[in-house]
């Protein structure tokens, strides 16, 4: 792919925006959208160029990414006034990259259709660390011809991407992954406090943890969080809360879900949705 291609990025969080750094890093043409505008800042000094609106961005590049914290700011930002669809820019391909309801993809993508758009879902399994390494696993759903033209910009922001199937596969695919990542979080915070409660330190059940059958990339990751009891947010746990309950209304309804989502809807409730999703271990403890 043509390092010339001008790339648009709409959504610069903690992890829109070390994703789009890569991208200008690679040596992209990229203009950048976010509706804070201190937020385009660092983009800015290194390179890129700031849009006044989605549709100003979407007029001036080919491709446009956007990674944005919920359905309804995804909708508003395609929807909206000087949205993403108030303007005739057919042919374009537009990349979600944000974890919504698989109904919400279908929904994007017929409207794009309707005005000679193409359209991805391609949300992410990874945070903060592998966003700004460039080491996500981005999940498709589309068609094959637009995954083989967003691949190469692909692997710039991941090591692995996958087609997963028709539009809405992706978001799918995404909710089923935090799913387990809930099981995860939720299954360590409760081993820790039981061992913990028979005299067995934190430190040494997560060493048996992870070194055991049992012990995992998330394990792992979350042990120096647990044992230093801090937990700034790599994934805020209100965005898990998020995701489970749009699982749930895409139909999950396995034994431990409505369990697991009342325990991190129960941590949101107790104001820790700000903090990292291995703060679940906070409010179990104070049960």
């Amino acid at each position: 792919m043509e390092a010339t291609l001008k790339i648009g990025w709409i959504g610069l969080g903690n992890m829109g925006n070390p994703m789009a750094t890569n991208l200008l890093k690679a040596g992209f043409d990229l203009t950048v959208y976010n509706r804070t505008k201190n937020k385009e800042e660092s983009l800015i000094e290194a390179g890129a160029r700031s849009a006044n609106s989605p549709q100003a961005l979407l007029e001036s590049c080919d491709i446009v990414f956007t990674m944005l914290s919920d359905d309804a700011a995804v909708k508003a930002v395609f929807e909206g006034p000087s949205g993403l669809l108030s303007s005739s820019n057919p042919g374009k391909l537009i990349i979600d990259m944000s974890t919504v309801a698989p109904s919400s993809s279908h929904y994007l993508s017929e409207a794009c259709s309707k005005h000679q758009l193409h359209f991805l879902d391609a949300p992410v399994s990874g945070s903060v660390k592998p966003a700004q390494e460039g080491t996500l696993i981005i999940l498709v759903g589309g068609t094959e011809e637009n995954h083989a033209k967003a691949k190469p910009l692909f692997d710039i922001l991941g090591k692995l991407s996958i087609h997963l199937g028709p539009t809405g596969a992706g978001s799918s695919a995404k909710l089923a992954i935090n799913y387990l990542l809930g099981l995860n979080l939720q299954g360590l915070a409760e081993t820790v406090l039981f061992a913990e409660r028979n005299g067995i330190s934190k430190e040494n059940m997560l060493t048996i943890i992870n070194e055991s059958a049992c012990g995992n990339g998330i394990t792992k990751l979350k042990s120096t969080s647990i044992i230093n009891s801090s937990y700034p947010a790599a994934f805020a746990l209100k965005h898990l809360v998020k995701d489970l309950r749009l699982a749930g209304e895409a139909g999950l309804n396995a034994a431990l879900y409505s369990p697991l989502y009342h325990s991190f809807q129960k941590a949101e409730e107790k104001g820790l949705g700000n903090e990292d999703v291995m703060a679940i271990i906070k409010s179990i403890v104070q049960e």
